[in-house]
């Protein structure tokens, strides 16, 4: 470095620093605390004299984000780097080193993105230690050593995003798009206990196409998934944000309904059926539904919530089809 130009002021400054500097390289070599390490992706040591705040580094960390050294300022400060760093990295990381800073930490340690010269975003994982404090103990020095992560990252990132599409894809049917059976009883079990604690009530409602066998056989299975489409979309369009349906069976769904009494719940329903009773479904075929509602106060299980359902759908069907049956009396 040309130091030339420097004014007096400067060049002392600058002689305070390297002396800090081999001081601390010197303790490393002599305690044989060096931050070497073998790992892939090692881009080498970093040094901060946090009085002067100037920053030293292996320049691999510049040129793996697309820098020359010539590019950067002649001093390079803590901020260099930190005003670089991505916007949902930043606080963690500055919290990080403010912990080790006052002591809270044993070590700074943090991993986090730094924007690219091209734009991409880069990969660091970053680990150092305060070496030298003044008589107050308030931090003067620190040293550490940064990987470049982006390979391994990028490849932790994609198994997270595939195992949450095989785990959206293992609790979602595959016809309607709605939910299946593993997860609408999931849902449902997490809501009663949601009810149970909170001593509100929960409604479920079992819903089935009438004659939907008969459908089949005379107009084909294309037609009758395409019935089973078109009444998961009008179930699901008629429900609250906290509601859910999902397919419980092969035409039956079960729709669960938080904090909903059963004379709501059964408006519900009785709104469900008669969407499904005027809609056009094509080939001058008249599809029905029957449904069955059930509430908990908060206190019955799911078999036993499931189960009253389920009879009062054997009710509707019983009495003529393409009705709704709820009721607090018990047993329908």
């Amino acid at each position: 470095m040309d130091y030339s130009k420097y004014t007096y002021e400067q060049l002392l400054k600058k002689v305070v620093e390297l002396d800090m500097l081999n001081r601390e390289l010197l303790r490393e070599r002599e305690q044989e605390t060096r931050l070497d390490y073998s790992w892939a992706g090692n881009l080498g040591h970093w040094y901060w004299n946090i009085k002067s705040n100037s920053v030293v580094f292996n320049p691999l960390k510049v040129t793996v984000l697309g820098y020359s050294m010539e590019e950067l300022p002649r001093e390079v400060n803590y901020q260099y780097f930190t005003e670089r760093l991505h916007p949902d990295d930043y606080q963690g990381t500055m919290d990080a080193m403010l912990l080790h800073m006052h002591g809270k930490k044993t070590v700074y340690e943090a991993e986090y993105r730094i924007q690219a010269k091209d734009g991409s975003w880069k990969w660091f994982y970053d680990r150092g230690k305060i070496t030298q404090r003044d008589e107050k103990g308030a931090p003067l020095f620190a040293t550490g050593i940064v990987f470049d992560i982006t390979r391994n990252k990028e490849r932790e990132l994609n198994l997270e995003r595939r195992s949450k599409d095989l785990e959206r894809d293992a609790r979602t049917d595959p016809l309607t798009g709605i939910g299946n059976r593993r997860a609408i009883i999931g849902e449902l079990e997490d809501r009663l206990v949601e009810a149970s604690i909170n001593r509100t009530p929960i409604s479920v409602i079992m819903l089935d196409i009438d004659h939907f066998k008969v459908l089949n056989d005379t107009k084909g299975h294309l037609f009758g998934d395409s019935v089973l489409k078109e009444i998961a979309t009008i179930i699901r369009n008629n429900l609250r944000g906290l509601d859910t349906v999902g397919r419980y069976g092969g035409e039956e769904f079960l729709v669960v309904l938080p904090n909903t009494a059963e004379d709501n719940a059964a408006s519900v329903a009785e709104r469900i059926r008669r969407k499904v009773e005027d809609f056009d479904f094509g080939e001058g075929s008249r599809v029905t539904i029957s449904a069955g509602v059930g509430e908990s106060p908060g206190g019955e299980d799911i078999e036993t919530l499931i189960d009253l359902a389920d009879k009062r759908l054997y009710e509707a069907k019983r009495t003529g089809r393409n009705v709704v049956i709820a009721s607090r009396n018990g047993e329908p």
